[in-house]
Order: structure tokens, then C-alpha cells, then sequence
């Protein structure tokens, strides 16, 4: 029997999201994919999975039935959530789900997109036309490129076989979501700002506006004007990539994410590094984000540690301490641990050690 999961009711921007499909840029089609890519890497590892998509959900989640019992994962920004009338679960933990229960996921408490993760992940097309096909090798939905759609009431996804494992673990939260410092490196129209302007970018706090979608953020200064370019209105459009930062006609920055265009003419003051797109794209709005440039060794350096970082999350889970008078599973786990030789006699003494037959 195809095991499922079926979308009861559902949050506006709730998609289908992996690393998405890198290599068509020259053709026309960004990447795309998760906009918190930490968040994908940590639900695999609460999981023990390499790869799989996610329900990345932006500001609220939904309702959600599973056929078969199943293990899930919770990651990327903290939201209310709970299996059916349930305690609250645990964030970026894993939890196991019985069969036709109902999951229930809130909106964020901080941050912008939460994920949903399933053993076995979202597996070949589902039940619902445009939900989960996998086109040029992602089943990400890239709304900008038409591929793919939003969930809807009704959808039932197709769930692949889980291999198993252990729920109740748990990864420390990365404070990413209440904005901070962004580091960005020179990109190549950078000499067109003059070393004040860059200075100034440096020196301004932005609030991270509430007009942001998976295309990009629009960072408002706290303090000063728009950030102006020699010749901004001579550049010639040429390819853009996510974390590029461009300033609009008005000298306003906008981030670019994971949807993002891929040519633009706006002049670009510098370029976020990979490891920090996931705090620009999770920052709350009216978050309060920093900008400071660092050289390309350094980024390229600030990369190698982020890769080491995600390779050992799986090592990095640890069991999740739960409160047992709100677990409704706790007859399901084995709470007298050792074992008992039914022929023993459990006051004998035996072996060098003087070990006693009942054992823990």
C-alpha cells in the first residue's frame, strides 16, 4: 500500500523544497531550493538520511494525516506544533507519528520558513497534479519559473520507504533567526562605491522589510539615504546569482535568494557568503541585520567550516529529554533496562567479580 501524507488544510506559501537544480543557470533557471539550506541539512540528519525534499512552510504550516506510522523532523524556524490534541513537540528534533494521526503546525514564533521532514522523504509524484515531479532532477517547486505550485487542502503526498531509525533526537537551534551580522565579500562592481559609501554600508543598521518572498529581501537603512554607483545607470545587465546584493534605482539593497532572476542591471555592492544566506533569508521581519566585508579567503575558509559543520550534524544529534507525564508514546518505550536469567538464582554471586545474575 502507497503510503501518504494528506495536506487537511494548509498555510498560502507552503512548497516542496530539496537542493534544487544547479547547473541551468545558462539556460535561464536559478537554482532555487530550500531558502534555509541548514534547515534541509538538519532534518536529514535528525532522520539519517543523505537526501530528500521538505515541506518548507513560509509563516504557517497546516494540518497533516499520515497513512502509516512514520518518523518526522521539525527544523529552520521554531513554530507552534503538536500531534493531535499533544503536548507542544520539540523543535529541530524528530518525533515518531502513529498512523492517522494529525499533525498540526502553527505559525512561526520567530523566523520565516519552518520544515517538515519525513522518513523515507516525499517520493515521486503524488496524488495532486504538479506536487512532487521530479523535473531536470529536483522535485522543488520554483514558483518564478512556473515549475511546480503551492500546497493546497487535499493534496495527498507519496512517501518513500523509511529504512528505519531512531525519533526523540534532538540538534542545537542556530541562532539565526532574529537577523545579526552578515558577512559579504567585494563583487565585481563593488570599485564603483566609492570607500565612503562603503564605509557607510558597514556603519548602517537595516531592518529587514516585510516585502520578501523566495526572490530576495529588501534590507531598509535605519540611518542615512539610498547607496548611490558611478555610472549605476550604465551598467550592463549580466548574470546575478543568490546573495548578490543590488541596489535599486533608489540606492535601497535588496538580498537576492534562492529564486532570484538570473541576469539583473542594478549595481551589486557586494555578495553575501553561503554560510550567512540562510540568517538573511530567516530573519524576522523588522529584524535588524549588519553587513561586513571580509576578504574572499575568508569567505572561502567561512565556507570550508560551514561544509565541516553540516558533515558532522548527524554525530552532533543527542536524545531529546522529554517530561514524561506529557509523553502519550511512554508505553511504547522499554523502561526497565537489563536482563534476567529465569533459571538463576538472583541472590547467587557468580564469576570473579562477584556480578550478581540480574544484570543491568
Amino acid at each position: 500500500m502507497i503510503r501518504t501524507l494528506t495536506v487537511l488544510s494548509v498555510g498560502p506559501s507552503v512548497t516542496l523544497q530539496d537542493n534544487g537544480r544547479p547547473g541551468w543557470l545558462a539556460q535561464g533557471l536559478s537554482q532555487g531550493g530550500a531558502a534555509d539550506t541548514l534547515a534541509l541539512a538538519e532534518g536529514r540528519a535528525l532522520l539519517g538520511q543523505r537526501t530528500g525534499a521538505a515541506l518548507e512552510m513560509a509563516g504557517f504550516g497546516g494540518r497533516f494525516q499520515a497513512s502509516h506510522a512514520c518518523r518526522i523532523a521539525l527544523t529552520g524556524a521554531p513554530m507552534d506544533a503538536r500531534i493531535d490534541d499533544g503536548a507542544p513537540l520539540a523543535w529541530n528534533a524528530s518525533h515518531a507519528m502513529p498512523a492517522g494521526a494529525i499533525l498540526q503546525i502553527g505559525g512561526v514564533r520567530t523566523g520565516s520558513y519552518g520544515y517538515l521532514h519525513i522518513g523515507g522523504g516525499f517520493h515521486g509524484p503524488s496524488h495532486s497534479p504538479e506536487v512532487g515531479v521530479e523535473i531536470l532532477g529536483s522535485p522543488s517547486a520554483h514558483l518564478m519559473a512556473g515549475i511546480g505550485r503551492t500546497l493546497s487542502a487535499g493534496d495527498r503526498l507519496h512517501l518513500g520507504e523509511d529504512k528505519g531509525g531512531e525519533t526523540g533526537r534532538t540538534l542545537p537551534i542556530d541562532p539565526r533567526f532574529d537577523g545579526g551580522e552578515i558577512r559579504i565579500v567585494p563583487s565585481l562592481q563593488t570599485p564603483l562605491f566609492s570607500a565612503s559609501e562603503l564605509a557607510r554600508l558597514q556603519a548602517t543598521p537595516f531592518r529587514r522589510d516585510p516585502r520578501a518572498n523566495r526572490m530576495g529581501v529588501k534590507m531598509v537603512p535605519e540611518t542615512g539615504g539610498g547607496f548611490a554607483a558611478e555610472g549605476q545607470l550604465n551598467i550592463l545587465s549580466e548574470i546575478i546569482v543568490p546573495g548578490d546584493i543590488q541596489m535599486t534605482g533608489d540606492g535601497t539593497p535588496f538580498v537576492l535568494l534562492a529564486e532570484c532572476q538570473t541576469t539583473g542591471g542594478y549595481p551589486r555592492i557586494g555578495a553575501v557568503i553561503p554560510p550567512d544566506l540562510p540568517r538573511v533569508a530567516q530573519a524576522s521581519p523588522g529584524s535588524v541585520l549588519r553587513f561586513r566585508f571580509i576578504s574572499r579567503e575568508d569567505g572561502v575558509a567561512a565556507m570550508s567550516r560551514d561544509a565541516a559543520h553540516r558533515r558532522a550534524l548527524p554525530t552532533a544529534a543527542r536524545p531529546l529529554l522529554r517530561d514524561p507525564a506529557l509523553m502519550s508514546d511512554l508505553l511504547s518505550y522499554t523502561l526497565i533496562s537489563g536482563m534476567i536469567d529465569a533459571q538463576a538464582d538472583p541472590f547467587a554471586l557468580s564469576g570473579p567479580t562477584g556480578a550478581r545474575a540480574l544484570r543491568n
